[in-house]
């Protein structure tokens, strides 16, 4: 487990409320499913293997349960509950979550998740819907780079048993492992690996290289015949109602394919092109799962996303959070002047400017030094003062003007720009 120290969960709050607004605008209720759940809801869909994965014990009722590794299992469970809710219902979350895992960058034990589902009929608007909010965010939060890749689990395995002349669950399982390894492992080393376990080398190539296109739908057509891949047209009416929406950072990517166990149709990752991280954020169909808890009528669509990795990405793009973005800092340069510098942070505060000001007296080197994070900072002297003003100093560039106090009580955003009133 981590610690969230202030920089980490400043950025960490940043996102919460870019997600939030969006939700908010989306029509998504917000909620948080229970933190601790019964230990057979989490292994509704992925059985006993599951608990190789998470935290499980037994509390002092005896009573086996586990810490939620994630949000779409108690949304899904408390949506399937409810007899009488409308549809389609549109539920999203965000907290932290706990997996039992090998401690690395960009993943850990306990991290934090944006979540959004919708449950109802299974249609294309839907799927839209939770992949236009996903490119939205990442638009919020100024990343660049940023590329949405699309897939159809049932395109991949309806290749796969016309490839392998098979309809072999178990095979399908196999290969689908196969195509999951091709982002993170090389060609020859999978090939080696599933040779040893009786699959034709040939048509174990036919599938990787099946599994490395990508593109645009008129590039995908351009590649292959698409006439015979099962729910090709599926993915073109989403890519056109994407398209009308005004989401153009999509692509075809025959090589996602999501949790092996768990999605039923449209599935999708999150990537920065420019960066290793590997996925930001993924989702798709899961009609399987609300099957799973009793529920043959009511079907699910959705997203989730990994807060500590888009922090990463954050930081590799240079991306400050608001709150550091626009922080003042007040600095007196004596004694006489901290009554007018407490004035002014007051001023700042009230109009909701975050701000820094030193409560221990120290000397004005001191002040500055700890306020090399801030964006600008006010330097409260007497000479200014005594004139009716203070000096605005950008803490980048080192640029300074001078601006009224009067002016200051006017228009306290003043401070945000180095513009001479």
């Amino acid at each position: 487990m981590k610690d969230f120290e202030a920089q980490e969960n400043a950025s960490i709050e940043h996102i919460r409320y870019h997600f939030k607004q969006l939700s908010n605008l989306y029509g998504f209720s917000f909620m948080e499913p229970s933190v601790l759940e019964s230990l057979a809801t989490l292994e509704t869909k992925s059985g006993a293997a599951i608990r190789d994965e998470i935290y499980y014990f037994k509390d002092k009722g005896n009573r086996e349960v586990a810490l939620r590794f994630d949000f779409t299992m108690g949304l899904t469970r408390y949506a399937t509950s409810q007899k009488s809710m409308k549809l389609p219902a549109k539920i999203s979350a965000f907290g932290g979550v706990f997996r039992y895992d090998e401690p690395q960058k960009g993943r850990y034990r306990y991290f934090h998740q944006w979540d959004a589902e919708v449950y109802g009929k299974p249609t294309i608007e839907s799927e839209a819907e939770i992949i236009e909010l996903t490119s939205r965010l990442f638009d919020s939060l100024l990343l660049k780079n940023i590329t949405i890749d699309i897939n159809h689990r049932n395109l991949v395995e309806s290749f796969i048993n016309k490839t392998f002349d098979s309809k072999d669950p178990r095979l399908v399982e196999d290969i689908l492992r196969a195509v999951d390894k091709i982002s993170k492992k090389p060609k020859e080393e999978i090939l080696k690996e599933f040779e040893s376990k009786g699959y034709d080398k040939s048509k174990l190539e036919e599938m990787l290289d099946f599994s490395q296109i990508k593109g645009t739908i008129q590039d995908v057509e351009n590649t292959l015949d698409t006439s015979q891949l099962e729910s090709w047209n599926k993915l073109k009416s989403l890519f056109s109602s994407l398209e009308s929406r005004g989401i153009s950072n999509i692509r075809i990517n025959f090589g996602v394919v999501r949790g092996l166990d768990y999605y039923s149709g449209m599935v999708f990752e999150v990537f920065d092109k420019n960066s290793k991280l590997g996925a930001l954020a993924g989702g798709g169909r899961y009609d399987t799962l609300t099957r799973a808890f009793g529920r043959d009528d009511l079907c699910a669509t959705g997203v989730a996303g990994g807060v500590e990795r888009i922090i990463l990405t954050m930081q590799e793009q240079n991306i400050i959070p608001e709150s550091d973005r626009n922080r003042i800092a007040v600095i007196y340069v004596n004694d006489e002047m901290q009554k007018v510098a407490f004035s002014i942070a007051s001023l700042l505060r009230l109009n909701r400017i975050p701000t820094d000001i030193d409560l221990s007296g120290r000397n004005v080197k001191k002040q500055m030094d700890a306020a090399s994070n801030a964006r600008h900072s006010i330097i409260v002297g007497p000479n200014e003062v005594e004139h009716g003003n203070v000096v605005l100093r950008d803490m980048k560039d080192g640029k300074e003007v001078t601006i009224s106090l009067e002016r200051l009580t006017e228009d306290p955003n003043s401070v945000l720009s180095l513009e001479k009133p």
